[in-house]
């Protein structure tokens, strides 16, 4: 399975209809996966934060079975163009 930065930005995106992602690969040795995502999506509208961190997670299944570790933040666009401008 490919577990890139790249392949998990590219289905975030197609999966969540997400407008930005971001994803870093914290993996320090070929161990365990690590990665940190940030989702920006309309779909995280009016919807707490759990629920946004299970959309990312069933949009992830398959290869969250794969990573060790995995840090995320879910933002609607409001919410990211806000912090753009801090």
């Amino acid at each position: 399975m490919d577990l890139s930065a790249q392949y998990l930005r590219e289905k975030l995106q197609r999966d969540l209809e997400a407008e930005h992602v971001e994803v870093e690969d914290m993996t320090s040795n070929r161990c365990a996966c690590s990665f940190r995502v940030l989702v920006v999506s309309s779909k995280f509208e009016g919807k707490p934060l759990l629920q946004r961190h299970r959309l990312v997670n069933t949009c992830l299944a398959e290869e969250l079975l794969h990573i060790h570790a995995f840090e995320q933040k879910t933002l609607t666009p409001e919410q990211w163009a806000r912090e753009q401008q801090k």
